[in-house]
């Protein structure tokens, strides 16, 4: 099929990749094939499925017009700093504007080694292919900006881990993948004119309002600290963890990328953390927040050099001011993000000052009694439309949030409205599926081993509609029984 590409990261961003071309998969069998994305994007879904698709999104027929290459970037992995990591694995495979005229990257993940592969084999496998998929399709169906699967491609051959595994490729669509590291990888070269380039290649593309500021590279880090801020708000309140936040796991459009070590809260604690590599808690779910600041504070250095000669003493101090206020109003900026959501999922539409602290009791609560996070919520809608009985009983002592629930029904009624439409509201905000980490692994296991792909698909259905109550479903609103998820760990795929 005919793809129309506009390719402005490799036209305007030379330094920044090294053309490459993906290797040839010797025996490649379509997986999934996210119809209603490839229409989206202007594509003929049919033209892309089958033999057809499998050669096109394994690599094997790239279309005219696709120009590969990899990404150089930087980052900071578990706060150690790498000058340069890049594309080990992946591959833009070119840009594409959508059926709503906005540009999106088209990039294959699995694709083979490249420059930067730094001895991997840049090679993906089935199972962790397959869990970006679920995993970044429901979070889209749950509202939360993201990366996207188009299509995972088995390859027919086997990939080294601790044991063979069936190779895959991924097929990932994004706004961008301009990332912090991106910007870190220019300044720690010293390079003014490349981080130049793509400052503006990145307001250009992402905030385009800015292109006349005075201040630009400042608008350019205000306008990305905004986006995390709503962004990790969002993963907060469903209860996502990413699990691996490295600067170059960080998107300049705010979208969530790279669902690797990647899983969901059950029993509520903020020091939940099940990525493998870990080991310090450095991601866990309570500190997301944190290390997003973290994050952005190197962003904010990488921009320092265009926004002050370094041998300029009085310049950089100034420059270095702007940058610490930005870096020091993100907490109010996510504060606030966290508590409008928050008061969504309580079903509040006004404001009131004791709102963050009837959250956070809420929270504390479910913290102490070890209680479900998103069952607790989506419960809380129940007792909303006046029956409390599934809310308490989620608690070993039902009476427990008595006390609580009572503030919040008293918050309710000042509130106004109409009790039955509050609860509705909070039912198309507080999912009643997410993707419970025994069932992902069970629709992984069966596709892995077996290439058995029902599971994957009936479980896909239902994270694709989190939000609907189905009696068919039940068996995936139940969280994983404790010992297991005790145990349950992570992993990134490499």
């Amino acid at each position: 099929m005919s793809i129309v590409f506009d390719n402005s990261y490799a036209r305007d961003l030379p330094g920044a990749y090294v053309a490459w071309r993906p290797t040839q998969a010797p025996a490649p069998q379509m997986l999934f094939l996210n119809r209603a994305l490839a229409e989206e994007l202007g594509f003929d879904a049919a033209a892309v499925d089958g033999a057809a698709g499998a050669a096109l999104f394994s690599g094997n027929a790239l279309p005219d017009g696709a120009e590969p290459l990899a990404q150089a970037y930087a980052g900071h992995q578990f706060g150690g700093f790498s000058p340069q990591l890049g594309d080990g694995r992946a591959l833009l495979v070119g840009e594409v504007v959508d059926r709503h005229g906005q540009r999106r990257d088209i990039a294959f993940k699995g694709s083979g080694r490249t420059p930067f592969s730094r001895g991997g084999d840049g090679k993906a496998a089935v199972g962790p292919m397959l869990r970006e998929a679920l995993i970044s399709e429901a979070m889209h169906a749950l509202g939360i900006p993201t990366t996207r699967a188009l299509a995972v491609v088995a390859t027919g051959e086997p990939v080294q881990r601790e044991v063979a595994l069936p190779g895959a490729v991924l097929t990932r669509v994004a706004a961008s993948h301009l990332r912090v590291g991106t910007f870190q990888y220019f300044a720690a070269r010293g390079d003014i004119d490349g981080l130049r380039r793509l400052a503006d290649y990145a307001i250009a593309r992402h905030d385009p309002a800015l292109a006349d500021a005075p201040d630009r590279p400042l608008a350019l880090l205000r306008a990305v600290a905004e986006r995390q801020a709503r962004l990790i708000a969002r993963w907060m309140n469903v209860g996502f963890i990413h699990g691996v936040m490295n600067t170059d796991n960080m998107t300049i459009s705010g979208e969530t990328i790279d669902y690797g070590p990647c899983a969901f809260l059950e029993a509520y604690d903020p020091a939940t953390v099940f990525s493998s590599i870990d080991q310090g808690g450095r991601y866990a779910y309570g500190n997301q927040p944190l290390i997003a600041r973290w994050n952005l504070a190197r962003l904010a250095e990488a921009l320092l050099p265009l926004m002050a000669d370094a041998n300029d003493e009085a310049a950089v101090k100034q420059a270095v001011a702007q940058v610490t206020t930005v870096i020091d109003d993100f907490p109010a900026w996510y504060a606030q993000a966290l508590l409008q959501g928050q008061r969504a999922k309580l079903g509040l539409q006004q404001a009131d000052d004791g709102d963050a602290a009837l959250a956070e009791d809420f929270l504390s609560l479910l913290q102490q009694h070890a209680v479900d996070f998103t069952l607790a919520w989506r419960r809380l809608a129940d007792a909303a439309a006046g029956d409390a009985n599934p809310l308490r009983a989620l608690f070993a002592e039902a009476a427990a949030v008595n006390p609580w629930q009572q503030r919040w029904q008293a918050r309710a009624e000042r509130d106004g409205g109409d009790a039955a439409q509050r609860a509705a509201r909070m039912r198309l905000v507080n999912p009643w599926i997410i993707p419970r980490n025994h069932r992902v692994e069970e629709a992984l296991a069966a596709a892995s081993t077996q290439l058995d792909l029902k599971p994957f698909d009936t479980l896909l259905a239902a994270l694709r509609q989190p939000y609907d109550e189905d009696p068919a479903r039940s068996a995936y609103t139940q969280p994983a029984p404790a010992q297991l998820t005790a145990g349950y760990r992570t992993f990134c795929g490499t």
